[in-house]
């Protein structure tokens, strides 16, 4: 309204002032009259594409949520259709400050090195219990690419099968892997400070041929590569993980380090990790025989009187004359299998949830009854050969008239 104090300041009526710019003469008697310059109402907000998700973004940053790819992936698809940088302009001021650390960063050649650390990790069942499973990531130092699985506990059986299946995964056995000083692969150490080997796991290291090296005491950052690689798990793959099982949930930790984690440019090298690994599998050993890793797959159970054997939480079946004795479990993804030695005696399914009971077909077949000891073989009972004279009905005659 400007433009009213300054007609009237050339002296224009406020007929000629309303005429002109189209009010009415009692709006510009208004403005005259009043003692300072009316504000002009506020403007509304320009509204944003993320304020359809506003809510949604407060509640992931409330969770801890605060990687904008992930936020971003998850907005994609809801429909969201705005840039990146949108997100990140929203984000910024609600992220919690972290006070940055200096650590010197040393490089590795191909082949040389992997990396190697548990995450735990907690969610909660459908009941609304919390529960914990433990994350294996194995990082090759070279080219950044990472193994993963979820496992529901860390003893030293789940620790070196999750190396095999790493190795497998990844084309092969490094030169060394770092690890930092869990009981999985060092007891303690002694008086002069040299380490008491766990010795499963040093057979197991001997066996395929890597040496195990050890972070300095309280220096995690001396393997910094899976340190970041357990929060990228954290932050990129864990918030949106949805499962029913751990067979679920580590078909889809594979997808993700195929299609997302080993995609990605990687902020170091500048290169996609799998890109890395195709050189980088030219310098890894090569697997020893399937009889060399045979051991280590499996893990030794008693068979219960019931003729079961109990393995994390659900059972299997065997055959009745098993019963006391020790057999070997091995599993995969999708199978559970029991063995004596080379004998394989049962392949069952995998249990998708604790409790489940598998029998086995043909598992009480020709078991004893009664008190459970076999029933004695019937006793052979030999009848003696007597040789009977015959005579004729006279010669009876005879022996009458005789006794007569």
């Amino acid at each position: 309204m400007r433009q009213i104090y300054e007609m009237h300041a050339a002296g224009a009526s406020v007929r000629t002032i309303a005429r002109t710019l189209g009010i009415a003469r009692n709006s510009v008697r208004k403005y005259l009259r009043a003692p300072e310059v009316p504000k002009p109402p506020p403007r509304p907000p320009r509204g944003s594409k993320l304020d359809p998700y506003a809510d949604y973004l407060h509640e992931q940053l409330g969770r801890g949520v605060d990687n904008c790819v992930v936020l971003l992936r998850e907005l994609r698809a809801q429909g969201y259709d705005g840039s990146y940088t949108l997100l990140k302009n929203f984000v910024q001021p609600l992220r919690r400050r972290r006070q940055p650390v200096a650590t010197m960063r040393f490089e590795t050649t191909p082949g040389d090195q992997a990396q190697v650390d548990w995450g735990t990790f907690r969610y909660q069942t459908p009941e609304g219990t919390t529960k914990t499973i433990y994350a294996f990531v194995l990082v090759l130092s070279w080219s950044r690419a990472m193994y993963v699985e979820f496992v529901p506990k860390c003893d030293v059986a789940t620790f070196i099968r999750c190396h095999i299946h790493a190795f497998e995964q990844l084309g092969g056995i490094p030169r060394r892997c770092l690890y930092d000083n869990a009981k999985v692969v060092v007891l303690g150490r002694d008086e002069a400070g040299e380490p008491d080997w766990n010795s499963r796991f040093l057979d197991f290291a001997l066996r395929l041929g890597f040496r195990i090296q050890l972070c300095h005491p309280y220096r995690p950052q001396t393997k910094g590569r899976v340190e970041s690689g357990v929060k990228y798990v954290r932050g990129n793959f864990w918030p949106t993980a949805t499962f029913t099982n751990l067979a679920d949930l580590n078909r889809q930790a594979q997808t993700w380090v195929a299609g997302i984690a080993h995609l990605r440019e990687h902020g170091t090298t500048h290169e996609q990790p799998a890109a890395r690994l195709k050189r980088e599998q030219g310098e890894l050993a090569s697997l020893p025989a399937a009889s060399t890793l045979e051991p280590f797959l499996r893990e030794e159970r008693l068979v219960g009187r019931d003729g079961f054997v109990q393995w994390e939480r659900s059972w299997y079946g065997v055959q009745w004359p098993w019963v006391g004795k020790t057999v070997q479990v091995e599993a995969d993804q999708s199978s559970v299998q029991l063995w004596s030695g080379d004998r394989r005696l049962a392949v069952h399914p995998r249990a998708l949830q604790p409790g489940q009971r598998f029998p086995l077909p043909g598992q009480w077949q020709d078991l004893p009854r009664g008190d459970g000891r076999p029933k004695p073989e019937p006793l052979a009972v030999q009848v003696p050969t007597i040789d009977v004279q015959r005579r004729s009905l006279s010669a009876y005659d005879q022996i009458l008239e005789v006794a007569g």
